[in-house]
C-alpha cells in the first residue's frame, strides 16, 4: 500500500493482445503505472464489437466461462504472467482489472447487451469471489502488481431500473436493492473477504456503480480494510466526449451540451467538471479518507473533438488539485484510435491502416509543436 502514499499517474492498456513493448514506451513517456485489462487476449476474437446476440466467445479469458467458473485457464494465466514479467523488467507497476466476471460478461463480448445475471443471482457473487481468490493466490508475490481492480465499470443499476443519474434519485433506488444481489457493496464484501484469506496486503481497487460514475459514490460503502482504494471513471458529458466521425461533432469544449433522458442543456467548463466530481470529494470527506485512496482510473475524450486538449487539461488540473491518482484512457490502443492521443487531432493516414492490416503496430511520432492534446498529457505526467 506504500506505493500509493504518493500521487501516481498512469494509463490504461486494453489491447487485443499482450504488447510488452508498450511498457518500455510508456515508461519513456513518464507513465508510472498501467491499468491492465487482458480480457481481449482470448483465442476467439472474431466476435469483437459484433452486435449479434449469439456471437459469444467460445471461452472467456482467465475465467473459462462467464456462465460457470470452474477454475483459472492455465494457458491464459501463463500469458498474463509473462506480460507482468515484462512490466516488472521495465520497472512499471500494474493494476490488474477484468472486464468480465462470472455472470457478468463484458457487453462487447455479449452482443452489445449487458449481462446482468450477477446482479440477479448471488451464486455468481460466490463464483466471482472464488475466481479472485484463485488469482490472488497466484499473483500476491508478483513484484509488478500494485493492485487488484475487482471489476471494470460494474453496473448493478442496469438490472434494477436505474439508468439516468441526471434525473433519477440514487438514494431511493439503493433503498430498494440494499442487501440483494444488485447491491454492489455486497459483491465487494464477498470478494474482498475471499481475497484476504490468501493475500493480506495487495491493494484492492473498487469501482463505483453505473459504469464507475462519480455520482454512484453516494451509495458506496467504505470497506473495512486498510488496503482498499476507490475508483471512478470520467467521460462526462458523454454526449460530448464520445463524438466521432459516425455520430458527427456537434459539441465543443467548453460549451453547452444536452444531457440525460430529458435532454437538459448544461454548460460544461472547468467549474462544471469540478462540480460534477463533487460527490467523490464529499464522500471521501464524509468518510475521512485521504486523497491517496482515490483513483480517477479512466478519463478521456475523442481526440478530434474541438477543445479536447482543454478538457484533458482541466480534468488533470482538478485531479492534481485534489491529490488523486489518475490514469488516462488510453495508451496506444490497437483496436481503436479515438483516444490514441499521440496521433493528435488528425485522422489516421494510409500508413496507419496499412500497418493495422498487416497486423503490425502503427508507428507514432508525437510532435511537440502540433499536438496540443498529447502535450497536455505529457506535461501532466512529468510535472
Amino acid at each position: 500500500m506504500g506505493y500509493w502514499n504518493f500521487q501516481r499517474k498512469g494509463t490504461n492498456f486494453m489491447n487485443s493482445t499482450s504488447l510488452p513493448v508498450n511498457y518500455q514506451e510508456a515508461k519513456e513517456q513518464g507513465i508510472a503505472f498501467i491499468r491492465l485489462a487482458p480480457d481481449k487476449w482470448g483465442k476467439e476474437r472474431d466476435y469483437l464489437f459484433n452486435d449479434k446476440p449469439d456471437n459469444k466467445p467460445k471461452e472467456d479469458f482467465l475465467i473459462g466461462s462467464a456462465d460457470q467458473y470452474e477454475g483459472i485457464v492455465e494457458e491464459d494465466f501463463a500469458r498474463l504472467e509473462a506480460d507482468l514479467d515484462a512490466a516488472e523488467a521495465k520497472g512499471v507497476k500494474v493494476i490488474l482489472t477484468v472486464l468480465s466476471l462470472p455472470g457478468d460478461r463484458w457487453r462487447q463480448f455479449n452482443g452489445n447487451k449487458n449481462d446482468d445475471r450477477i446482479w440477479e443471482d448471488r451464486d455468481y457473487h460466490k463464483q466471482s469471489a472464488l475466481f479472485w481468490k484463485d488469482l490472488a493466490s497466484r499473483l500476491k508475490d508478483h513484484p509488478a502488481i500494485a493492485g487488484y481492480n475487482l471489476i471494470n465499470e460494474p453496473h448493478p443499476e442496469t438490472a434494477a431500473g436505474f439508468n439516468d443519474f441526471w434525473t433519477q434519485n440514487y438514494t431511493e433506488w439503493y433503498a430498494k436493492v440494499e442487501n440483494t444481489a444488485a447491491d454492489l457493496n455486497v459483491l465487494y464484501d464477498e470478494i474482498v473477504k475471499a481475497v484476504r484469506t490468501v493475500d493480506k496486503d495487495t491493494p484492492i481497487i473498487v469501482d463505483s456503480g453505473l459504469y464507475a460514475t462519480p455520482w454512484a459514490f453516494q451509495y458506496l460503502k467504505p470497506i473495512d480494510d486498510p488496503n482498499v482504494l476507490y475508483a471512478f471513471h470520467m467521460y462526462e458529458p458523454y454526449e460530448m466526449t464520445s463524438q466521432n466521425n459516425k455520430k458527427g461533432f456537434k459539441y465543443a469544449y467548453p460549451g453547452a451540451v444536452k444531457v440525460g433522458n430529458e435532454q437538459n442543456e448544461i454548460t460544461f467548463n472547468r467549474d462544471a467538471l469540478k462540480q460534477f466530481l463533487e460527490p467523490v470529494t464529499k464522500w471521501a470527506t464524509d468518510h475521512k479518507l485521504p486523497a491517496n485512496r482515490i483513483i480517477a482510473s479512466e478519463f478521456g475524450i475523442n481526440r478530434m473533438v474541438s477543445g479536447a486538449d482543454q478538457y484533458m487539461a482541466d480534468l488533470i488540473s482538478i485531479f492534481n488539485e485534489q491529490g488523486w491518482h489518475w490514469s488516462f484512457y488510453a495508451f496506444r490502443e490497437d483496436t481503436w484510435d479515438g483516444m490514441d492521443y499521440e496521433m493528435g487531432s488528425k485522422k489516421p493516414d494510409w500508413k496507419y491502416w496499412d500497418a493495422r492490416d498487416k497486423g503490425e503496430l502503427p508507428v507514432r511520432k508525437p510532435s511537440d509543436s502540433d499536438n496540443p492534446i498529447w502535450n497536455v498529457i505529457k506535461n501532466g505526467l512529468t510535472k
